[in-house]
């Protein structure tokens, strides 16, 4: 589907081309943005899609389409985002933005800006996974194909070893009720402002979410780099997990043995990387937010937060 095939965007942009501050894209190149967008993320969704069709799992991707629920479709379709008219295509119009999302927008960006403005935090070693099969029984367990690297008992030794110090509500939501106790901070929808940092994985992988909860009004490019970087982080948020994803057969996910000096020094380097990749990441999505704000506010005179 092309962008002017949206409802977000007008099939007269001729009415429109006036309008100061609108950056004009000649047609053939939003077509090739769009062919590329659409082959970039194929690379994960096609094969998705097979293996969907075969009534086949994958523990690590298939995360990325459930819990994540954006229908393929909708990922597969570029947008220009904000201030872009499309030559013989369409224009965002800040008057079909859905007032019922106003809010919605207000909030994410004041949760993005609090954890943009807070220091990073790097010393949580990918325990949440562990304390989500804390002392459960093994029926209980989310991955129940794959095994566990360790028998329970050594599982919860490990992770009564270890401080943790989860700052995701949405990770630490999943932690079994024996695990709660044990970290050091007890994240809640209504404090989530107040503890979500910029070195969390799982905070990094949301802004894939946050991108696309606005989809179509954020851009084409914005929503497959928080996809992609949503895939890097799973990767290595499930390595550094409890599951044993070498003996499940699936080599191509070594384990980061946390539960070792030199394990933990690695799953901090790469979680430092990752977020260094997220922090750009962070501020075009806020900049893109703020831009839509300020264009709903333009034509429903709502006052910006």
């Amino acid at each position: 589907m092309s962008p002017g095939a949206s409802p977000s965007t007008s099939a007269a942009p001729s009415a429109s081309a006036g309008v100061p501050g609108l950056r004009l894209l000649p047609q053939a190149e939003w077509r090739e943005r769009e062919r590329k967008h659409r082959l970039r993320l194929e690379r994960w969704t096609a094969p998705h899609l097979a293996r969907r069709r075969a009534g086949r799992r994958h523990p690590v991707y298939d995360f990325l389409f459930e819990y994540y629920n954006h229908p393929v479709a909708k990922l597969l379709r570029w947008s220009p985002g904000p201030g872009v008219l499309l030559e013989e295509g369409g224009l965002f119009q800040p008057g079909a933005f859905p007032a019922s999302r106003i809010e919605a927008l207000r909030w994410t960006l004041s949760l993005l800006r609090a954890t943009e403005g807070r220091p990073a935090h790097h010393g949580c070693f990918g325990l949440h996974e562990w304390a989500m099969v804390y002392r459960m029984e093994e029926a209980g367990v989310r991955h129940g194909a794959v095994p566990l690297r360790f028998p329970p008992a050594e599982l919860a030794r490990i992770v009564e070893s270890q401080p943790i110090a989860c700052s995701h509500y949405d990770a630490f939501r999943f932690f079994t009720s024996d695990a709660r106790p044990l970290n050091r901070l007890q994240p809640t929808r209504e404090n989530r402002h107040d503890l979500e940092q910029p070195g969390c994985l799982h905070a990094n992988m949301d802004l894939y979410k946050w991108a696309y909860k606005f989809a179509p009004w954020t851009s084409g490019e914005l929503l497959a780099d928080g996809f992609e970087l949503a895939v890097a982080i799973r990767e290595i948020d499930m390595r550094a997990s409890p599951y044993d994803f070498v003996a499940h057969g699936m080599p191509e996910f070594p384990s980061v043995p946390i539960e070792t000096p030199e394990g933990r020094a690695e799953y901090e380097a790469l979680q430092r990387g990752l977020a260094e990749r997220a922090r750009p990441l962070r501020r075009r999505l806020i900049a893109e937010l703020e831009a839509i704000q300020s264009a709903v506010a333009a034509v429903t005179n709502s006052t910006p937060a």
